[in-house]
């Protein structure tokens, strides 16, 4: 290995590329803080060494409409692809392109082309940009030839030129939330470097440029051709920000196609094996990516995905993908196998002198035995093929891109909190399920199931965990319909229906009773804020106006509430008065009562839900004339509905309440055994009614 080197000196004639098995660029916040503070720590007269540059050479079989020829053929450049230090090498031609696009914004620099903008003495941006980031062909049609970037079946190959490195023409380019990062540490180092700017000036600019090229220090070590290049990368890239077994499993598909003999996997199979791992990859990385707001975990997509192709919910996925399917030795291992051929039928000649030259020659099919891995390509093939179509429908099941009904049940499911297990049936339906209308039929029983089994039951989230995960897998596979699915859910939630089928309240009463009798009633009940929210959705069905997003809803902060007491927790002399007739130690129950919780148009300040009723239904303006929270009568849907009557007491609450049972039941297809059930189930009742009662 070489003594150290700098950066200027590691880009002589040498153009880098991200080969297909590598990641993306994953450095976060903290990898570029890390990075610029060590920028601007390092004194003067040291220098900082990064570490290991680990490079093998590619091919020189370069075509001629390739972006590098003009290098490789034209100039003498040894193409390299980047095994081990692509973070590194990424960050550094992105701070470089940041700084380049800030330093042509300084007043003195405005209007002057690259070749008169100088970072210090005889060095321009111009030079800089050819010494390390493109060259550009003056014999061609002045396209860029890059000195570092990602091979084009990357899927941040586009990205990287057209947005990280400004070249025109871009036009739409595909987002992955690996894009997603390049365009945070551009932006990062925008920000850093115009802070510099301000504090130190110019010179702060040219010291932190001459600090990165000159005083960065690499090892530069070449992978020779008789080296596991494929091996290497998950070696070394294990070492700091860990992959992902997404990317680990990328890296391991590409090196198993490497291993197959001729006879098992020809060329031209062997480069469409490869181009369809690609594919899937790309897909993959751009649905899971495709809302930048929210990108979805690659390691629960891959168990998901491991789950209904292998049918496996037990065990570790990664373990199985890399320890035990897609393994060097299972395409080693070599298996006897019968294989069909299809060969001319022998004829006599007779039989040939009759035959026109212009039949068609029949053909027999005859088997052969051949030794072959027990690993098949095909096996690969398929997987991956199914990846691709299976990240699809399951980034709908987070973000639904569909027609309205479809997407509102999903978007339901997503809000009561849909378990593992049901997200993966969700995915197989969507992916298998052609009729929409049985679609939606299964999202309605799915989220029926939620709200009775896991919200007014006792029942954990992974209630049924194991025979959904297999429903999923059988789904997946064509293995089960509707109807089967159906009678699971159903055969599911007998536990809680009673032999006439009424909904058995036991449960539901013992999770409340726990809750009244601490003080908090209902308004700590997991599924409140959900069984409100669809109270409000049902009564907006009956306006055009839509008044409380479910965002909203789940976003309170500090001492502002979204759901409230209409009766206050905190009793004032007014609510006392409305109250007189219910024992001072029974009130809390009203106030923790179904009936008494109200779900708001907007959150508002806990200590306005005081005021009286009266108060409550207008809205309420501070000193300065500035509306402070809503009234009930231009609030929610919910809000309105109440602010129609006169007083607001034990009669009124008791009366809502029952209402919104009422609801409950109609909306999610059962009944109450009784009005006694809904009764109890107000936790309005004295002891002594009870004791009438019984």
């Amino acid at each position: 290995m070489d003594e150290p080197r700098p950066l200027n000196s590691l880009f002589e004639k040498k153009p880098f590329r991200i080969p297909d098995y590598q990641r993306g660029y994953a450095w976060q916040p903290e990898q570029l803080k890390d990075f610029w503070e060590d920028l601007m720590n390092l004194p003067k007269n040291r220098n900082h060494y990064t570490g290991v540059l680990t490079l093998k050479q590619a091919s020189s079989d370069i075509e001629k409409e390739d972006e590098e020829y003009f290098l490789v053929k034209d100039r003498s450049f040894n193409l390299y692809h980047v095994v081990d230090g692509q973070q590194r090498l990424t960050t550094f031609v992105i701070f470089l392109q940041a700084f380049i696009e800030f330093f042509r914004t300084l007043p003195e620099n405005r209007g002057k082309p690259d070749s008169e903008i100088f970072i210090s003495g005889s060095l321009s941006i111009a030079y800089a940009q050819s010494e390390f980031l493109f060259e550009v062909n003056p014999l061609g049609i002045q396209d860029r030839a890059y000195k570092f970037g990602y091979t084009t079946d990357n899927p941040s190959y586009r990205y990287l030129r057209y947005r990280i490195f400004d070249e025109a023409g871009g036009g739409s380019v595909q987002e992955t939330f690996y894009t997603l990062n390049l365009s945070n540490a551009k932006r990062y180092f925008s920000e850093q470097l115009k802070e510099l700017h301000k504090q130190e000036g110019s010179n702060g600019l040219r010291s932190v440029y001459e600090k990165l090229t000159q005083r960065f220090l690499f090892n530069e070590y070449i992978i020779k051709d008789d080296f596991d290049v494929f091996v290497s990368f998950e070696m070394m890239n294990n070492r700091g920000k860990q992959l992902s077994t997404l990317e680990l499993l990328k890296n391991r598909l590409i090196y198993l196609t490497t291993l197959y003999n001729d006879e098992e996997l020809d060329s031209g199979d062997r480069h469409r094996l490869r181009n369809a791992i690609n594919d899937a990859w790309k897909e993959v990385y751009y649905q899971l990516g495709r809302n930048k707001a929210e990108p979805l975990n690659d390691d629960e997509f891959l168990r998901a995905q491991w789950v209904l192709y292998f049918r496996l919910a037990g065990g570790n996925h990664t373990n199985f993908l890399l320890n035990e399917q897609f393994t060097p030795q299972r395409v080693h291992e070599k298996v006897e196998r019968d294989v069909a051929l299809e060969v001319p039928e022998e004829r006599s000649s007779e039989a040939d002198s009759e035959t026109s030259v212009d039949d068609e020659e029949d053909v027999v099919e005859e088997t052969m035995t051949m030794s072959t891995a027990r690993l098949k390509p095909g096996e690969i093939r398929d997987f991956v093929i199914s990846m691709k179509e299976t990240v699809v429908h399951w980034f709908n099941t987070f973000h639904p891109d569909m027609a309205d009904e479809e997407r509102h049940w999903i978007e339901r499911l997503n809000r009561i909190g849909m378990p593992p297990h049901f997200r993966m049936l969700v995915t197989a339906i969507l992916k298998n399920e052609r009729d929409m209308s049985n679609r939606i039929e299964m999202f309605q029983q799915i989220e029926r199931f939620i709200f009775i089994a896991l919200r007014m039951t006792w029942r954990t989230s992974n209630y049924g965990a194991s025979e959904f995960y297999r429903a999923a897998s059988d789904w997946y596979n064509g293995e089960i319909g509707l109807e089967n699915l159906k009678w699971k859910l159903n055969n599911r939630l007998s536990f809680t229906f009673d032999e006439d089928n009424s909904f058995r309240s036991s449960n539901f009463q013992a999770i409340l009773h726990g809750r009244f009798e601490s003080g908090s009633g209902y308004y700590t009940w997991p599924g409140l804020r959900y069984f409100l929210y669809e109270y409000e959705h049902d009564l907006h069905s009956h306006s055009v106006q839509k008044k409380v997003e479910w965002d909203d809803l789940t976003r309170s902060e500090g001492d502002r509430i979204s759901i409230e007491h209409i009766y206050p927790q905190t009793e004032t002399p007014e609510w006392a008065a409305a109250f007189s007739d219910i024992e001072p130690e029974r009130r809390h129950y009203y106030g923790g009562s179904l009936g008494n919780l109200l779900l708001l148009s907007g959150s508002i300040n806990s200590s306005l839900q005081n005021d009286s009723f009266a108060n409550k239904k207008k809205p309420k303006f501070n000193s300065q004339g500035i509306k402070v929270r809503n009234g009930y009568s231009d609030g929610s849907h919910s809000e309105i509905e109440v602010s129609r009557l006169g007083k607001w007491g034990p009669d009124e609450i008791r009366e809502r309440g029952l209402r919104l049972l009422r609801f409950m039941e109609r909306r999610w297809d059962f009944s109450f055994q009784s009005d006694d059930d809904r009764e109890e189930l107000m936790f309005l009742r004295s002891d002594e009614e009870y004791d009438r009662q019984l």
